[in-house]
């Protein structure tokens, strides 16, 4: 699979995104974008029996420390962030030596945050493995920690030099987590790419049956909308918002539910086909779209039916702590077509309780 270049335009800010196989053994891809000699890899227990002596053996010429955390997104918390701190003091990092976050979306957060506030500031590399932070959580520059109250509600906007995609290290990730990447793929059809909603309603089977050409495609497009939402609105004070589809829902489950029980593109698939039915209940998607965009995320093998446990009153609740809110008032990202979607709007308070009642409710 030739490699494919792609650029986040900041200005001087821009990095590029490396799709391809067999990255993770090419060393100069690391080494072009390491400012000095002091090199700190965090990962987690699962990762790094995979995957980190792969990334040690490009790094002998700098002087390289580790930080094993456990898995999981109910350790994203300031105690593990902690951890990585305490290490860079131990072993006295200077304020120019490099952080790589080697693992999924929670380490390539945490990572990215002890980045943004150790000394103020410190340079990271993104090496995503899972498809969700390959596609999504690894570009872009959003980091940050849960809280039991919210999700990602402590962070900082913090961009990486490089964002190294190999889709070879997803032949180890297993059905249920490569599903639940996929949720974020179907979102960039859904809100801006309605071409490539409709490939991926050809190719999800391909996508699930792992074939590499299908994954790089995908794993591209994505990255590609991506790269130009963030680059038109770095901070999401406009239409990367819209990014957000199904996620007020989705981080909702996620908290009600227990960090972790869901997986987050699990719980993003289900708030979208939530946020699908409110947007028919504006009238803006017909009957047959709503099927259509259930249909999809039930193929890629995701949930679509909220949990039982919470009910339209926790759901009220749990997301009135979103950070598109306003004035106390809930918004939301809905969709006016397969394709468009809405900047946050205040929702009207009849509809969306209609939703929280009667979606995927017996």
């Amino acid at each position: 699979m030739p490699m494919k270049k792609l650029l986040v335009e900041l200005g001087d800010r821009s990095y590029p995104i490396y799709i391809g196989s067999g990255l993770l053994n090419q060393s100069g891809l690391y080494s072009q974008h390491i400012r000095a000699k002091q090199v700190m890899v965090v990962t987690n227990v699962t990762i790094a029996p995979l995957y980190l002596d792969a990334v040690l053996k490009n790094l002998l010429q700098f002087d390289v420390e580790t930080v094993i955390l456990p898995d999981g997104e109910q350790f994203k918390t300031l105690d593990h962030v902690t951890q990585i701190f305490d290490k860079l003091l131990a072993d006295k990092f200077s304020r120019n030596a490099t952080l790589i976050a080697l693992g999924g979306g929670v380490i390539g957060d945490m990572g990215g945050f002890a980045a943004a506030c150790y000394q103020r500031g410190i340079a990271f590399l993104q090496i995503p493995t899972t498809l969700l932070a390959q596609v999504d959580s690894s570009v872009g520059g959003k980091t940050g920690v849960n809280h039991p109250l919210g999700k990602n509600m402590i962070g900082a906007f913090y961009q990486p030099l490089c964002v190294i995609a190999d889709a070879d290290v997803l032949d180890t990730l297993d059905d249920r987590q490569l599903s639940a990447g996929l949720a974020e793929v179907i979102k960039y059809g859904l809100i801006r790419d309605v071409e490539f909603f409709e490939w991926l309603e050809q190719h999800i089977d391909a996508l699930l049956a792992r074939d590499k050409q299908a994954l790089a495609y995908a794993i591209e497009r994505s990255c590609l909308n991506k790269a130009e939402v963030v680059a038109e609105d770095e901070t999401e004070t406009g239409v990367r918002a819209t990014l957000n589809l199904g996620h007020t829902f989705g981080h909702a489950i996620e908290t009600g539910a227990g960090y972790g029980v869901y997986l987050h593109g699990e719980a993003v698939a289900i708030g979208t086909c939530q946020a699908a039915d409110l947007s028919r209940r504006k009238g803006w998607l017909t009957d047959t779209d709503v099927d259509r965009i259930i249909a999809l995320f039930t193929k890629a093998k995701l949930p679509v039916v909220p949990p039982e446990q919470i009910d339209s009153d926790l759901f009220l609740e749990l997301m009135a702590v979103d950070k598109k809110n306003v004035d106390g008032k809930i918004r939301l990202i809905l969709l006016k077509e397969i394709g468009v979607a809405t900047l946050p709007i205040d929702v009207e308070q009849t509809l969306l309780e209609q939703t929280l009642k009667s979606y995927g409710r017996k």
